[in-house]
Formats: C-alpha cells, sequence, structure tokens
C-alpha cells in the first residue's frame, strides 16, 4: 500500500526517534554524559536538545505550547544550555523528557492537516506549514541520530541501524579492523598524509 505524504514524513520521523533512543539506552550515566567531540557532543545532551527541539516545532510553533518550562529556554539561559545534562538530571529524567515530547507532538500531528500554518519566529521566513515542519524535523532529527551513532560505536563499539538490523556488512572484529586498515593505509598514502 502506497503511504500519504503526513504519513510517510510521519513515518520516517518515528523511525528517526527510535534510532535516537537505542543509541543513548543501556550505557552507564558516565558515557551518556561524556563530551565526545572538541565541542562537547555527548549522547544525553543531543537527546535533551532534540526534546527542547521537538517540543517548540510541534508546540508553540503549531499554537499548542510544552507546558513545562525547560531551563534551557529561559531568557539567563547560557549557550548550549540544552546540549547537556546538567547534574541534577538524570539520565533517566532526560529519555522520560524525550519520550514524553514525542508522545505531546504526535498528539499535535495526528489530528492537523499537512497545509496547517505554523508559526516560527527565529526562521528568515517565519510563516509556514505543518508539512514544513514535519520534513525539517525529520531531517533534524535523523541529523542527530547520525551524531549518535558515531558517539556510541566510540564508546563500546555498537554500531548500526538498530540491534536487530545493524545495516552493516557482516564481519567480526578482525573484519573491522583489516577494513579499518585498508582505508587508513589509503589515507597515508594521500597528498598530505
Amino acid at each position: 500500500a502506497v503511504m500519504d505524504v503526513k504519513s510517510t514524513v510521519w513515518h520516517y520521523l518515528k523511525n528517526a526517534r527510535e534510532q535516537v533512543l537505542w543509541k543513548v539506552e543501556g550505557l552507564p550515566e558516565r558515557d551518556q554524559r561524556m563530551p565526545l567531540t572538541p565541542t562537547g557532543t555527548n549522547l544525553l545532551g543531543v537527546v535533551k536538545h532534540l526534546a527542547g527541539v521537538e517540543a517548540e516545532y510541534f508546540g508553540m510553533c503549531l499554537g499548542r505550547p510544552w507546558p513545562q518550562p525547560m531551563a534551557f529556554w529561559a531568557d539567563d539561559a547560557q549557550p548550549n544550555d540544552d546540549m547537556w545534562a546538567t547534574a541534577d538530571e538524570s539520565p533517566a529524567q532526560i529519555l522520560d523528557l524525550y519520550r514524553q515530547v514525542t508522545a505531546f507532538a504526535d498528539e499535535t500531528i495526528a489530528p492537523l492537516p499537512l497545509d496547517t500554518r505554523a508559526h516560527v519566529p527565529w526562521w528568515r521566513e517565519p510563516d509556514t506549514t505543518l508539512h514544513h515542519l514535519l520534513v525539517h524535523m525529520t531531517a533534524e532529527t535523523a541529523r542527530h541520530a547520525g551524531h549518535l551513532d558515531i558517539l556510541r560505536e566510540q564508546v563500546d563499539g555498537q554500531a548500526g541501524w538498530s540491534p536487530e538490523h545493524p545495516n552493516l556488512p557482516e564481519g567480526g572484529a578482525d573484519h573491522w579492523a583489516a577494513y579499518v586498515a585498508r582505508l587508513r593505509e589509503i589515507a597515508e598514502r594521500s597528498p598530505g598524509g
């Protein structure tokens, strides 16, 4: 059966959300919090950021504001406050917030047609539609799920689409070590190597 446009985009958003959660769950808290890039990107922070973004786009921008205040929305919040979990925010709280926000977003999305008007004050052209928000949020979530893919692989080697369907060629540690060695050798022989 052919899905309509709304169902198709929403389906991809829901899949990306599932990937976000599995990349973070099951790790020790230290690993969930640890900054793993020079700009501080960390697993819990990405989830917290996505929760805030979904709450804004599928809440306020559609006239149904998220009912709970988020500290990083405050006027005195520091840059990147949405990109890390404070010491008082547990991993369970962040993951639960993400689940609550996505459920809230789905409740907002479900009854609305794609041409429902939306207003995004921080966009250059702020007047838009639910269709645009769905596409934007699907791309945003997929982008950050890709970040989480790389972070999780750095932490414990878990890689792929999901535990049940990794979507990677089969091969054990020896296969991957040989593969990486081959790529490294080509890179080293390249100009500037």
